[in-house]
């Protein structure tokens, strides 16, 4: 497979961006530098309004707008196959608009669905897996992102209540004072939370869990706790994009 240069939208959020590209890096099976992929990153997080505010009508610019110029942005640098490390941008009241707006502009950059790659990563590696624990954002939990592809490639999504949702799983990205968005790094006020959440899940029959928001591998970096596998969206969608750019993908 010819090689691809590989685009990354940077900036939302910037620390799950870094997490992105140091996962495209130990995700490749390289002996040496010159076996790794060419990478082009764009982090400009202060031209992207919120994605959670904005499906929460807290914000009144989509988004979409400001991504999909980003996503021209690499395409002119060179990039051909592009990921966003945003679960919430998914949402189909951004990225379809997104996708319209690059298909005005002629833009037709190789973009991976990172929610789709998840189901495709489910199938292969955990096949007997039927109910599928998700954790994201109040946004993406609000717009049903996770349920509603998930469903259609024959998963059952298992999500918390709605009172967890909004006191444990969001505060965990976005509260203030130990939100991993406020402080730039995983508390261990955010890892208890999201084990919490975890444990609740499976509780309800999940069998295995999606970290579905980008913050949440830099507090949960565990690939299974007890018998639950929990994966990872980020990790999931480096591997998509070595492999989609024409790089040898590191064994499981």
């Amino acid at each position: 497979m010819t090689e691809k240069t590989i685009g990354v939208v940077a900036g939302v959020g910037p620390f799950a961006g870094l997490d992105l590209l140091r996962k495209i890096a130990e995700q490749t099976a390289a002996g040496r530098d010159q076996d790794h992929l060419t990478v082009l990153s764009v982090s400009r997080p202060s031209t992207i309004p919120d994605r959670t505010e904005y499906l929460l009508g807290r914000v009144a610019e989509n988004p979409a707008y400001a991504l999909a110029a980003q996503v021209q942005l690499l395409a002119q640098m060179g990039a051909q196959v592009v990921g966003i490390p945003c679960n919430t941008a998914h949402a189909p009241p951004i990225w379809e608009v997104m996708l319209a707006e690059l298909e005005t502009a002629a833009c037709h950059v190789q973009l991976l669905h990172m929610i789709e790659e998840v189901g495709r990563f489910l199938h292969e590696h955990y096949p007997q897996v039927e109910r599928v624990g998700v954790l994201s954002t109040t946004g993406t939990y609000q717009a049903q992102v996770y349920p509603q592809v998930l469903g259609g490639l024959g998963f059952t999504a298992v999500t918390p209540t709605l009172a967890m949702q909004e006191s444990l799983i969001h505060p965990a990205i976005y509260h203030p004072q130990h939100g991993i968005k406020a402080c730039g790094f995983a508390t261990k006020r955010a890892r208890q939370d999201l084990l919490t959440g975890i444990a609740a899940l499976q509780e309800q029959g999940a069998e295995a869990v999606v970290l579905g928001c980008t913050e949440m591998p830099l507090a949960v970096t565990e690939k299974q706790i007890g018998n639950l596998p929990i994966i990872d969206a980020t990790l999931v969608l480096a591997r998509a994009l070595v492999r989609e750019g024409g790089g040898k993908v590191r064994p499981m």
